[in-house]
């Protein structure tokens, strides 16, 4: 049976000074990213800050106000899209109703003139590659939510392009199913071997499957990293509070005493501190002390907010653990988990001393 692969596998992306002007407004000021080949990378980012016009550039849907886009060694910028190499997938899987899943899967390949036996192979292939193989007949009006998608994923994979853009696919889909497609798609890509772009606005569906987050912020790139640099490393404070669930406590630095008082004079910033909520433990010698104000049991974990003067502090503690509201807690903290960000202008601060908690 025909095997299904992209056409010359993955192909490497690059995005050079690229800008998008509408009217007065910029939606992408400069943005400067490389996609290795077979890579899976995903735009993240709160809605507007520009991850889908910067997909439908790559696609070729879009002009770039300013920039090049290479796909390979070749400069793309004024290629249509259909001379660029991809597929698509939206949000809206943008299924035929009047067509049965098969005819739905094979419809570029029609478009295409593929011989009728050769269509017949790839539909077998990919529709046991998708799981697809006894909808074959049903209309998408027939389907739920998660087949819908498999057919639209179906289409992209069947037509064996190098590169495959995805804005938002999983949104549409329940939490469980949404899972459960993550862990497929991220397995697809790496079984194919095509370069993957992906758009989300949800954190855990880049951290989960990207090998590459780009993280966009009002149309500027705001970190590229592995996720677990992004989670880890964030380089600003934009970063820290956009990655993790729940995000990282970002604090002024007075709230740490002594220490932050210390941590200001050697840093000569005004400075904002970031913890990790797994990174604060309570512990009966611990240097700060707060007032529990909220406690939320998620069973293996209980998520403590601490008021520490006029700041909240999260804290992930035993799930097996009582804890009241209204109560004082002791907490403690490795110096080396501790964050510290330019409160003026929201940038890392890498101090080059060792701090002592």
């Amino acid at each position: 049976m025909t095997a299904i692969h992209p056409a010359h596998h993955g192909r490497a992306i690059s995005l050079e000074g690229i800008c998008k002007v509408w009217d007065q407004t910029v939606a992408l000021d400069h943005v400067d990213i490389h996609v290795p080949a077979g890579s899976f990378t995903a735009l993240l980012g709160p809605s507007g800050c520009g991850k889908s016009t910067l997909l439908r550039i790559i696609a070729g849907l879009e002009q770039a106000t300013e920039g090049t886009v290479r796909i390979g060694e070749e400069d793309v910028t004024r290629r249509p899209p259909d001379k660029r190499d991809l597929s698509m997938v939206f949000q809206s899987y943008a299924l035929f109703p009047h067509l049965n899943v098969a005819e739905n899967i094979i419809f570029g390949l029609k478009t295409r003139k593929e011989p009728k036996a050769q269509r017949a192979e790839k539909l077998e292939a990919v529709a046991e590659l998708m799981g697809l193989s006894a909808l074959l007949d049903r209309k998408p009006g027939a389907l739920s939510g998660g087949q819908q998608q498999r057919v639209a994923l179906a289409r992209a994979v069947i037509a064996e392009r190098s590169i495959c853009l995805m804005d938002e696919p999983l949104s549409n889909l329940d939490a469980k199913l949404r899972h459960d497609m993550r862990l497929e798609l991220r397995a697809l890509q790496q079984k194919l071997g095509f370069t993957m772009v992906y758009v989300t606005h949800d954190q855990a569906e880049a951290i989960t499957m990207a090998d590459q987050v780009v993280l966009l912020n009002a149309g500027r790139v705001e970190q590229i990293d592995t996720p677990r640099a992004l989670y880890e490393q964030p380089r600003t404070t934009f970063a820290a509070r956009f990655i993790g669930t729940p995000p990282m406590s970002l604090f002024e630095a007075e709230a740490l005493g002594a220490l932050g008082a210390s941590l200001t004079k050697d840093t000569k910033a005004d400075l904002l501190v970031g913890l990790r909520p797994e990174a604060i433990a309570p512990d009966a010698d611990g240097p700060l002390t707060g007032i529990i104000e909220s406690v939320e049991y998620m069973g293996a974990d209980t998520m403590l907010g601490c008021r520490i003067g006029s700041e909240i502090l999260l804290v992930r503690a035993s799930g097996r653990a009582d804890f009241t509201p209204g109560s004082s807690l002791a907490l403690s903290f490795a110096s080396d988990d501790l964050a510290l960000f330019d409160k003026a202008t929201g940038a890392r601060f890498d101090p080059s001393y060792p701090l002592e908690a």
